[in-house]
């Protein structure tokens, strides 16, 4: 039955192929939908009238605040469902065939950065002189300098950041290694946070019980949630009225990094992408070359 493998499945992507447990909770959340819509199928039963009849349920889905499921999302429950298949089949199981499965075209999301004198408004409206206004000095500029993603940057602890070689190594999507370079800026910012600090926690970004006091009174690790909180106030501040959230500062590293003539495959690496294609998205808005050629060629600039 459908419940019995996929039990086994979701422990088959814990100990042999090493994903996260962010990777298998979500597996596990899309895989629960189908069972929701189909109940407890035998997986021979599975057809491309059951993945059919699946995707218009998911379609006309209400989520508890009224909102439907994204194309982008639809996809992401069909990538888990093609991936229990390719387990179903490695153990000759008889069910659908995982290439039966085709992702529906989502349209391309727009990528919005900030460029260099944005970075710097938004890195002086939450900076401050308490620990606080350090701590988040120090994590605008680690987004910016290091590229990292918002999930990346609450899983550091004090010790996995060299500020003296101003680089570090951080395990991202997929299980893999990329280097994190810091810059300057990055690197002193986060000493004179850390100098403040008079608590023994591990973690590196914490909560402070009393923002006025430079005491760090702590009560847990800072999540994703609570980094976009201090970035939204410092947009607001900044008086930068684009939506800005941590992943905006991920990919104004990259497009800093390409307009200033970084090669895309070293800015593939520096992100952490499996597929240069998924860093191409950048290219088209940081290619100087453009410019110059609608300078040259366009009939208003001829007169």
């Amino acid at each position: 039955m459908f419940s019995d493998y996929l039990a086994e499945f979701l422990d088959a992507l814990e100990l042999e192929r090493g994903r996260s447990l962010k990777t298998i909770e979500n597996y596990s959340h899309y895989l629960n939908r189908f069972y929701e819509y189909a109940g407890d199928i035998q997986v021979s039963k599975i057809s491309d009238k059951t993945i059919a009849g699946w995707r218009k349920w998911l379609n006309r889905l209400k989520l508890d605040d009224g909102r439907s499921v994204s194309v982008t999302t639809i996809n992401y429950h069909l990538i888990a469902m093609r991936s229990f298949l390719k387990y179903l089949a490695r153990l000759d199981i008889e069910s659908l065939p995982p290439e039966r499965i085709e992702l529906a075209k989502a349209a391309r999301p727009q990528v919005a950065f900030l460029d260099a004198e944005e970075v710097a408004r938004l890195v002086e409206a939450v900076s401050g002189k308490d620990l606080a206004g350090m701590r988040d000095r120090a994590i605008v500029l680690l987004l910016f300098s290091g590229g990292l993603r918002v999930s990346e940057l609450v899983s550091l602890n004090r010790d996995d950041v060299n500020t003296a070689r101003g680089e570090f190594t951080i395990r991202g999507k997929g299980q893999k290694d990329r280097p994190v370079f810091l810059s300057e800026l990055a690197s002193s910012a986060l000493n004179e946070y850390l100098a403040m600090r008079k608590d023994k926690d591990d973690a590196l970004f914490i909560h402070l019980a009393n923002k006025k006091s430079d005491e760090s009174s702590t009560t847990a690790r800072l999540t994703p949630r609570s980094i976009q909180r201090i970035i939204e106030h410092g947009r607001v501040a900044a008086g930068i009225t684009k939506r800005v959230t941590p992943h905006t500062l991920r990919h104004s590293f990259a497009t800093d990094l390409l307009s200033h003539g970084a090669d895309l495959r070293s800015v593939q690496e520096l992100l952490g992408h499996a597929n240069v294609a998924t860093t191409q998205v950048y290219t088209h808005i940081t290619n100087p070359k453009l410019k110059e050629v609608h300078q040259k060629f366009h009939s208003d600039n001829q007169k």
